[in-house]
């Protein structure tokens, strides 16, 4: 009977599973930049995939460090998330709206290699592996910098734009409705007239 596995091996195979997410995101990420219209939203991206170069050679680090070869594992969870990037990009979308959609492929990225990090982390601090558990470290907390950078243009006008370009009669709708505000010295004489009535 083959002896089973242990914490140690599911460690080994996550990390070369992840080791395999970073390199497929870094041929993924040129493509989201490329396709994104806002500058400041490329440069993001163009940035995360200098990081994520980084997150590779660390990874390679970490598996020097448990004097393990290195070598990847196919990510099919990341695979299918980088396809469905590229389904997004195949779209006939308005600019604003593909920034939009761009953003939400990248956090789906960005939130699965959290997951997958905070699990390394976590597993690499209960067995001891101080090295790599500070190595993994650095990491998802890059990408949760990323998350947030992600977020942060999104919350900051892209998703707006977007909306607008949807929508775009509702907001001048909104303009025209919006009735001019009453006289303060209107509402004092009103309040005065209904206690003076009492």
């Amino acid at each position: 009977m083959a002896q089973a596995g242990t914490l140690h091996d599911a460690f080994i195979d996550e990390l070369r599973d992840t080791y395999d997410a970073e390199k497929q995101l870094t041929k993924a990420l040129p493509k989201l930049a490329k396709s994104a219209s806002s500058p400041e939203l490329r440069a993001a991206f163009e940035a995360h995939l200098e990081e994520t170069r980084g997150h590779v050679e660390r990874l390679e680090e970490v598996f020097a460090s448990l004097e393990e070869k290195v070598r990847g594992k196919h990510c099919d969870g990341i695979a299918g998330i980088i396809e469905e990037g590229k389904s997004i990009m195949e779209e006939d979308f308005d600019d604003a709206t593909m920034d939009a959609c761009l953003i939400a492929a990248g956090q789906r990225a960005e939130h699965y290699e959290m997951a997958a990090y905070g699990t390394l982390v976590a597993w690499a601090k209960a067995m001891g592996h101080d090295e790599a558990a500070e190595l993994l470290e650095k990491t998802l907390d890059e990408e949760k910098a990323a998350d947030e950078k992600l977020s942060m243009l999104a919350e900051e006008g892209i998703n707006q734009e977007a909306a607008d370009a949807a929508h775009p009669s509702d907001q001048e709708e909104e303009e025209e409705d919006e009735p001019a505000p009453a006289s303060s010295k209107g509402r004092t004489g009103t309040a005065a007239r209904r206690t003076a009535s009492r």
